[in-house]
């Protein structure tokens, strides 16, 4: 191993992974059915979903490439504009979809979708659930590896493995309060990360923070708003943050089983109202410190040019680069480890849904005998192994598919709003059209989804806009075909009589 931080700080960040792992085991203990595995007994309180909720959606790419933003050689502030969609998408979904999922005891949001349409519609949905968020979360397995071989020269695949097999080792055991209450250390140490970074950029200076203030301003790094009207710029705009980033947080946290599990799981829907309207404000701050960092790193390399000068190819690497060579011993580690922190919990969190989706939408069922509490428990936890499998797999692909010179954040939320779009048009269905029957539905998913490819292939339009255009489209089809039916039927009972 050709080691590049200090011995002080590779002990720190092995610590961290064995307190994780043994924290996991400890809170897990006592599980006796599907419902403590998957849902904690719906026993968990406010506070701790809405860590959950922010800890999962702070993945090692808003952590990593979020600064990246701010860092390139035009960035600035204007991805921050689409948290204005987050806060309101997730008002619509706390109005719309939680009082769906407060009715009976589900276990996942999917169950709405047979109660309106039929088993068909959820097993679709949850299958593309499943396909969807392993492979987005396995990119964030990826970045993570990446940015500890970097730090200490192990080989990619042994992190990718490493990592892997750690989260597998507490959400297998520890269910999903393991993966919630690991969520909220993780909050505190990647936020503490975080502050550490920028607090060492501003010292490190000449003129600390105004040197860094005056050098955003003269750059334009602070730039926040752009009320550009056009639907293919490539850069964040107001109208596409609002908008497309309102639907895709509909879809993410309305139609996502990763967030909805995350509000069943709370003692109440008020409490999961709750929590779930205040993390949109948090996500923004979170948003705003990270974009700093990087106007941050951006004067610091200014000033300190490295030996090779970083180009925007190399932008989500900057910060890994940074705490590795710049920070002192001891902050090196805990940095490292509010990055795996930042990793981890998006990671348990997709193993853990995952499973949930697979036993209790496809698995069970489709079996012909029920099982017992015991081998319902066992395979659930098989099943949460088995997608952590999966990821490591991906993972260890993700270099050929990706690359490290585009950028992972907009990979990943491309696949998020291009799949999920569809899905949240599916559920404008269930809701807001009540004649509108199965058939129909899934025509109009399946035609919306054509649709959305066809523009995503086609055109260049600008991918915060992919959730709208897809679950539009998908609404208007499903009513379109719903009509036809309609129109047949009636002509059919006229032929009769």
């Amino acid at each position: 191993m050709n080691l590049i931080i200090q011995p002080v700080d590779l002990a720190i960040v092995f610590i961290y992974l064995g307190c994780v792992l043994a924290f996991g085991l400890w809170v897990g203990r006592g599980q006796h059915s599907r419902v403590d595995y998957f849902l904690g007994g719906r026993s968990l309180p406010w506070w701790a979903v809405l860590l959950s909720i922010v800890a999962t959606e702070t993945s090692t790419v808003t952590f990593l490439s979020i600064p990246g933003v701010a860092f390139a050689q035009q960035g600035d502030f204007r991805f921050l504009q689409i948290t204005f969609g987050y806060i309101v998408g997730r008002m619509l979904v706390a109005a719309v979809f939680l009082p769906l999922y407060f009715r009976g005891e589900p276990f996942t949001c999917y169950e709405v979708l047979e109660r309106r349409f039929g088993v068909a519609s959820r097993r679709v949905t949850s299958a593309l659930f499943l396909v969807t968020r392993n492979l987005s979360d396995a990119l964030r397995l990826f970045l993570t590896a990446l940015a500890l071989q970097q730090a200490i020269g192990l080989e990619l695949w042994v992190c990718v493995v490493g990592l892997g097999i750690i989260t597998i080792g507490y959400t297998y055991f520890g269910g999903v309060k393991s993966v919630v209450w690991n969520d909220c250390i993780q909050f505190v140490v990647y936020m503490i990360g975080a502050a550490a970074t920028l607090w060492v950029i501003v010292s490190l200076l000449p003129n600390g923070m105004s040197q860094l203030l005056e050098y955003g301003r003269q750059e334009g790094k602070f730039r926040l708003l752009d009320f550009d009207l056009g639907l293919t710029k490539g850069t964040m705009t107001f109208w596409s943050g609002l908008i497309g980033g309102m639907f895709l947080t509909m879809a993410t946290h309305g139609t996502d089983q990763l967030m909805v599990q995350r509000y069943l799981i709370a003692k109440s829907q008020r409490g999961a109202t709750m929590a779930l309207l205040l993390s949109g404000f948090i996500v923004c701050l979170q948003f705003a410190l990270f974009l700093f960092i990087g106007a941050g790193l951006a004067c610091f390399f200014e000033v300190f040019p490295p030996e090779t000068l970083f180009t925007d190819a190399d932008k989500d690497r900057v910060l890994s680069y940074f705490v590795v060579h710049h920070l002192g011993t001891g902050l090196v580690g805990l940095t490292l480890a509010a990055i795996l922190a930042a990793a981890m919990s998006t990671l348990s969190s997709s193993l853990n849904s995952s499973a949930t989706a697979l036993i209790n939408d496809i698995y069970l069922p489709l079996r012909p005998q029920e099982l017992s509490a015991d081998q319902e428990l066992r395979m659930s936890r098989v099943a949460s192994a088995g997608f952590g499998v999966v990821q490591i797999v991906i993972a260890l692909a993700s270099y050929q598919l990706f690359g490290v010179d585009k950028s992972i954040v907009a990979s990943v939320l491309k696949i998020a709003g291009f799949a999920l779009g569809p899905m949240l048009g599916l559920y404008f269905l269930a809701v807001f059209a009540p004649r509108v029957q199965q058939r129909a539905a899934l025509l109009g998913f399946v035609a919306g989804t054509g649709i959305l490819s066809w523009i995503a292939v086609g055109t260049s339009l600008y991918w915060p806009w992919y959730a709208a255009v897809g679950s539009i489209a998908t609404f208007f089809c499903g009513l379109s075909f719903s009509f036809f039916f309609s129109e047949i039927s009636d002509h059919q009972k006229d032929l009769v009589s």
